[in-house]
C-alpha cells in the first residue's frame, strides 16, 4: 500500500541532513514529494491539501533531536499526521465495534456491488465468533443479485456461524425483521445483514437501504468499499454518508492495491473511522484497522505487532514446546519436525504475507526474491516430505540414491529437488544443534542461507 510514498520519503530522508530545526525551506522538497505520492495514490485532493497543511503546521519549528536527521524528524511528523487523518485522532476505541445494546447487536452492511460485501460478512462473522466469542447470525436482504443468498449461506457455513434463509421473492425489510425476530428467540449476540448492491449509485437502492436502517435500528452501519476504486471511492462514500448515519468503514482488497488512497480519502470524506481492512481473499483475511500501525506500514516501518498476532494465531504453542524439550533433551531434529515448521509458516500466511509486515529495509533486502517462486518451493518441499515413509522422516540418514529416486517420482520432482530440500533440512538441523548449546547469534547468522527463492 502506498509503496510510492515509502520510496519517495526514503529518498528525501537521505538528502535532508545536518540542520538542527525543521524550516519551511528544508521541508519544502519533502512535502512536495509527499503531495505527489498522495495524488498518485489516488487520494482525494481536499484530503491531500488538509494533510499537507497539517504536516507543515506541526513540522515547522520542530527541533531535530539527538541522533535524528531532519529527514527522519519530518517522517516522524508525517507518521503522526497520517495516523491522525486515518482515525487516530478519534481515540483508541473509535475503530472498535459497539455492542452496547440489548442483544442481538445489528450490523448493517452497505456498499456497491463488487465491493466484496458478502465475503466481508463471512469474514466479519468469523472474526466476531473467534476473536469476540459472539454467537452470530447472518442474513441476506439482497433479492436482486442471482445466487447472492446462496453465496452468503456458503461462506457463513464455512466460518461456522448461523444463517437465516431468505427467498428472492421476499421483500428486503420483511427478511431483515424476520431474521431479527429469529435472532432474539435463539439468543444470538450479533445479527449481520447483507444488503443489495448496485453497479452504480441509484435512488431506489438508497431508499431501500434507508428503509432497512429505519426498520432495524442497527447499532453499527458499516460502509464496505473497494480500496482499488481510487477517486470513485470518494463519490460512493459521499452518497452513502449522505443517506445513512454510517458508524464506520470496511476497506476491502487492501492487499491488491499499490496506491491505497481510499484509506485516506474515505475517512476524510465521511469523518467515520475505518474499522476493518480486508487483506486477503481467505475468510480469515480481515484485520481490525489500527491507524498507527497502518501509518507505520505505509511509511515502510513495518507492522511488527501484526506479525506477532499472526504468529500467535499460526503457531502451535504445545508443538513448539515439545520440539524445544526434544532438542534440549538431546533428541534429533527430524523431517517430521521440519515439515511441522513449514506448516506453521503457511498458517501465518506464507512468505509474502510475513514479508509485507516487515520494515522496508528487510523488504528491500529480499527485493530480488521472486515471492511466488519462493512460495512454490515451500509447497514443493512439503510435497517431497509427504512422499517419504514414516521411517525415512524419522531417520533421514536412510535416504540414499534409490530412495531419493522413489521420493522424487512420488512428489513429481527431479532428484536434484530432493537433494536441495535435504540440504536445507540439514542446515536447519545444524541450527537446532546450536540452539541446544545456546548459540542464538550463530543460528541467526545461519538463517540467511535458509530462505528459499534467493532471499539471502
Amino acid at each position: 500500500m502506498l509503496d510510492n510514498l515509502t520510496q519517495r520519503l526514503a529518498k528525501v530522508v537521505k538528502t535532508m541532513r545536518g540542520e538542527a530545526r525543521l524550516t519551511e525551506s528544508n521541508t519544502a522538497e519533502m512535502l512536495r514529494e509527499v503531495r505527489l505520492a498522495l495524488l498518485e495514490a489516488d487520494v482525494a485532493l481536499p484530503a491531500v491539501r488538509e494533510f499537507i497543511a497539517r504536516v507543515k503546521e506541526k513540522a515547522v519549528g520542530e527541533e531535530v533531536v539527538g541522533s535524528l536527521t531532519p529527514g527522519q524528524a519530518l517522517v516522524g511528523v508525517v507518521q503522526r499526521e497520517l495516523a491522525s487523518i486515518m482515525g487516530a485522532d478519534l481515540g483508541p476505541d473509535a475503530s472498535q465495534l459497539n455492542f452496547a445494546t440489548q442483544p442481538p447487536a445489528v450490523i448493517l452492511m452497505a456498499g456497491l456491488q463488487g465491493a466484496g460485501k458478502t465475503t466481508t460478512v463471512g469474514k466479519l462473522a468469523k472474526f466476531l465468533k473467534e476473536q469476540k466469542k459472539k454467537k452470530v447470525l447472518t442474513v441476506s436482504a439482497d433479492v436482486y443479485r442471482p445466487a447472492a443468498i446462496g453465496q452468503l449461506e456458503t461462506v457463513t457455513g464455512q466460518v461456522g456461524a448461523d444463517f437465516f434463509p431468505s427467498k428472492p421473492t421476499d421483500k428486503p425489510v420483511d427478511i431483515a425483521l424476520a431474521a431479527l425476530d429469529y435472532a432474539k428467540k435463539h439468543y444470538h449476540d450479533v445479527l449481520i445483514v447483507d444488503t443489495a448492491g448496485r453497479l452504480g449509485i441509484d435512488e431506489a437502492m438508497m431508499q431501500e437501504i434507508a428503509a432497512l436502517h429505519t426498520a432495524l435500528k442497527p447499532i453499527e452501519t458499516l460502509f464496505v468499499v473497494d480500496a482499488m476504486l481510487g477517486q470513485d471511492a470518494i463519490n460512493t462514500a459521499k452518497a452513502f454518508n449522505d443517506t445513512l448515519p454510517l458508524t464506520g468503514v470496511v476497506l476491502t482488497k487492501l492487499d491488491g492495491d499499490a496506491r491505497g488512497g481510499a484509506a485516506l480519502s474515505v475517512r476524510h470524506i465521511t469523518g467515520k473511522p475505518v474499522k476493518f481492512a480486508g487483506v486477503a481473499e481467505k475468510l480469515d483475511g480481515l484485520e481490525a484497522f489500527d491507524p498507527n500501525r497502518m501509518a507505520n506500514r505505509i511509511l515502510g516501518m513495518g507492522d511488527i505487532l501484526a506479525l506477532v498476532e499472526e504468529a500467535k494465531k499460526g503457531v502451535d504453542v504445545a508443538a513448539a514446546k515439545d520440539l524445544a524439550d526434544k532438542i534440549k533433551g538431546g533428541g534429533k531434529f527430524d523431517l517430521n519436525d521440519f515439515k511441522s515448521q513449514i506448516s506453521q509458516m503457511k498458517k501465518m500466511g506464507g512468505l509474502s504475507s510475513l514479508l509485507d509486515k516487515l520494515p522496508a529495509q528487510f523488504q528491500q533486502a529480499a527485493g530480488n526474491a521472486d515471492m511466488d517462486q519462493a512460495e512454490k518451493q515451500v509447497r514443493r518441499m512439503e510435497g517431497i516430505i509427504n512422499s517419504m515413509t514414516p521411517q525415512e522422516r524419522a531417520k533421514p540418514d536412510l535416504i540414499k540414491a534409490s530412495r531419493k529416486r522413489r521420493i522424487a517420482a512420488g512428489a513429481g520432482v527431479q532428484v536434484q529437488e530432493v537433494n536441495r530440500m535435504l540440504a536445507q533440512f540439514e542446515q536447519m538441523q545444524s541450527m537446532m544443534k546450536k540452539l541446544k548449546g545456546g548459540g542464538m547469534m550463530k543460528m541467526m547468522r545461519g538463517m540467511k542461507g535458509m530462505l528459499p527463492g534467493g532471499m539471502r
